[in-house]
C-alpha cells in the first residue's frame, strides 16, 4: 500500500483517448476496476461540441459514484507554439475549450503540450508556446482546473519538425517560468528514455514534487514507440523504485496498444514493481 492509501494497481490508469465514448469508457473502467482514465475530446466519439452542460453533469455524477478520476488529454498535433494570424487565436480558444469542459466535468486534470517548431524558428515558437501556456494557466486558475504539461518525444535529428519540451533543458524552461500550482508535470517515461539523460536523469533534473502523473509504455529508446511493457528495454523495476522512493503518491497512466493490452500491462507492471496484483 502506498502513502496515498491506494494499491499500486489502483493507481495505474488507462488512457482511453477516443477508443470509447466517455460514458462507455466510464462503464468499462468501473467493470475493470480502473480508477484513473484519460479521454480526448477533439472528435467522435467524444466531439468537443457535444459536451453540453447537461451531459457533463451526468458524466460527473457517474464518475463520482464509481470513484473514477477523469482527465482530459489535448491533441499534440495542435500546435500550441502557433504564431500565425488567426491560428494563434484558435490555439488559445482550443485550450480554453478543454479547460471549460474539464470544469463542467469536474475533471481532475487536462494534459497539455508545448507544441512544435520547424528547426529554424525554434526561438519564436518557444516564446509563443510559453506565452500561450501562461495564458492558459491563468484561465485554468480562474476555473479551478489543473493542467499537466507532458515531456514530449525526440524526433530524428534531421527531421524538419520537432516537439518543444522534449529535452530536459527545455522542460526546465517551462517549469521555471510557469510556477503556478495549477501547472504540474505529466512525466512520460518512454519519451525520457529517448533522451541522453534517460528516465533517471529526468527524475533527478526536474522537481519531482511537481509531478502529478507518470505515463507508462515501453520503448527501445531509438524512436517514438508505445510498446507493451516487456517488449522494450525500459527497466520498470528500477523506475518504480526511484519514483516511489522519492515519495510520489500520484497516479500512473498506461498509454499503449488496446484497452485489453493496457489491462494486461497493468498486471505486468505491478509484478515488476514487486507488488501482488
Amino acid at each position: 500500500m502506498s502513502l496515498s492509501g491506494l494499491s499500486l494497481k489502483d493507481r495505474i490508469g488507462v488512457d482511453i483517448g477516443r477508443k470509447l465514448g466517455v460514458e462507455e469508457g466510464l462503464a468499462w473502467a468501473a467493470a475493470n476496476g480502473v480508477k484513473y482514465v484519460d479521454f480526448q475530446v477533439d472528435r467522435a466519439p467524444n466531439a468537443m461540441e457535444d459536451f453540453t452542460p447537461a451531459r457533463c453533469a451526468a458524466i460527473r455524477e457517474t464518475a463520482a459514484a464509481a470513484g473514477i478520476h477523469v482527465g482530459l488529454h489535448t491533441l499534440s498535433a495542435v500546435n500550441i507554439a502557433e504564431f500565425s494570424p488567426h491560428l494563434r487565436d484558435a490555439a488559445d480558444r482550443y485550450l480554453e475549450s478543454y479547460i471549460d469542459i474539464a470544469s463542467m466535468l469536474g475533471a481532475s486534470w487536462v494534459e497539455v503540450h508545448g507544441g512544435y517548431h520547424f528547426t529554424a524558428d525554434i526561438e519564436d515558437r518557444m516564446a509563443a508556446s510559453l506565452a500561450r501556456l501562461e495564458r492558459a494557466v491563468a484561465y485554468a486558475e480562474d476555473r479551478g482546473v489543473l493542467l499537466l504539461l507532458e515531456n514530449m518525444n525526440r524526433e530524428p535529428d534531421d527531421a524538419e519538425v520537432h516537439y518543444l519540451g522534449n529535452t530536459l533543458a527545455q522542460c526546465r524552461v517551462y517549469f521555471d517560468r510557469l510556477q503556478s500550482p495549477n501547472l504540474r508535470w505529466a512525466f512520460t517515461v518512454n519519451h525520457a528514455h529517448m533522451e541522453p539523460e534517460g528516465i533517471h536523469g529526468f527524475i533527478d533534473g526536474l522537481d519531482f514534487a511537481r509531478c502529478e502523473e507518470v505515463r507508462l509504455a515501453d520503448s527501445l529508446g531509438d524512436k517514438e514507440d508505445h510498446l507493451q511493457p516487456g517488449d522494450g528495454n525500459i527497466d520498470f523495476r528500477a523506475m518504480f523504485e526511484r519514483i516511489e522512493g522519492v515519495g510520489f503518491t500520484g497516479h500512473y497512466m498506461n498509454a499503449f496498444g488496446t484497452l485489453d493490452d493496457m489491462l494486461l500491462g497493468r498486471d505486468y507492471l505491478v509484478g515488476e514493481a514487486g507488488e501482488g496484483s
